[in-house]
């Protein structure tokens, strides 16, 4: 059982054993019916609600806690599994009772009807708690029927995650190393830069972040990295421009969210030094905005990029993004989350 249902299990011990007996506190009234035939003593009615709740939380405890009367219950062995409840509750009755009778009651007088009045408390006891073990049994099914999808979820939304990201890393691969290789032919110095910038890249792609999401300074520490390696290539025929707040730094958003961004302007569109590529990353309201001008040129395009991008950020952030194109710049809005 855990803390809760051992909270029901006490509180509802309680409730069954101060109604079951709450019928005797009629006996106060010196008129009544009651009393004139049963002596209210306040000493046997406590004994009588403390055995009550006794009884009631040990039945609790005995058909919710992990042991051999549960393991019957789950092999469906009903017969025995009842016939062992009803031997339990007849001992603990004839026990109780007795002692109670002895103590309380030493003549014979009305001894059926005292007998008749135990056994029909104890039967209403079993019956009421019987009905409320069933309820909680039934809620502990639903809250691991509940637990169950939700591991199922998170697993797949975990695979889904690092298929969406195996999708990246390829088209990253192929996109960089066939950069470097133009790099190494025109300037070697240069190439031993853009390796090192590469490096850095590549660690960051390959981590594991807790929970997919890393913090926004972290993102632009890396796109600052890939920025240098498209200005060796493109020179002056490309810049990047980052505002962001510094309260905004520590705003979380998935893992490699910026990257991607970089890569298809770098692609879509024409970049000379007359008519540079001019990428800015900024706050736009509440959303990170990270917008180029339009200089298209025919490249073949999958979409696979933003489709991965915006079904990250259904996933991990349970929001969209927004895209923005005009006949001069081309907008995607990034939702972030507080750190």
């Amino acid at each position: 059982m855990d803390k809760t249902e051992k909270q029901i299990c006490l509180y509802s011990s309680a409730l069954l054993a101060l109604m079951l007996n709450v019928g005797k506190l009629l006996a106060l009234r010196e008129n009544g019916i009651l009393a004139q035939y049963w002596h209210f003593n306040t000493t046997e009615f406590a004994y009588q609600v403390l055995a009550q709740f006794s009884f009631c939380y040990l039945m609790f405890y005995l058909n919710l806690k992990q042991h051999w009367l549960a393991t019957l219950r789950n092999q469906n062995k009903y017969l025995v599994y009842a016939g062992i409840n009803f031997l339990i509750a007849f001992f603990f009755m004839a026990f109780f009772g007795g002692i109670q009778r002895r103590v309380f009651h030493d003549d014979d007088s009305f001894r059926q009807i005292y007998w008749a009045a135990y056994t029909a408390r104890f039967a209403l006891a079993v019956l009421l708690t019987g009905i409320l073990i069933k309820i909680i049994l039934l809620m502990r099914a639903s809250k691991q029927h509940q637990q169950e999808n939700e591991r199922l979820k998170n697993a797949y939304t975990v695979a889904e995650l690092e298929l969406l990201k195996e999708q990246l890393n390829p088209h990253f691969l192929f996109n960089s190393l066939s950069s470097l290789s133009g790099v190494v032919r025109e300037n070697p110095l240069l190439a031993q830069q853009y390796i090192m910038h590469l490096s850095k890249v590549f660690r960051y792609t390959l981590e594991k972040p807790t929970g997919n999401l890393v913090r926004l300074t972290d993102e632009l520490q890396i796109v600052a990295s890939f920025a240098e390696l498209l200005k060796m290539r493109l020179e002056e025929a490309f810049s990047l421009r980052i505002d962001i707040p510094e309260p905004y730094l520590h705003y979380r958003l998935p893992h490699l969210s910026l990257q991607p961004l970089l890569e298809n302007a770098a692609k879509h569109n024409a970049a000379t030094p007359a008519h540079p590529l001019k990428v800015v990353i900024e706050m736009s309201g509440d959303k990170l905005a990270i917008s180029n001008n339009l200089q298209p040129v025919a490249a073949e395009s999958s979409g696979i990029g933003l489709a991965n991008l915006g079904e990250r950020f259904r996933i991990l952030m349970h929001q969209e993004i927004d895209i923005q194109k005009n006949t001069e710049t081309f907008t995607v809005m990034l939702p972030l989350g507080h750190g």
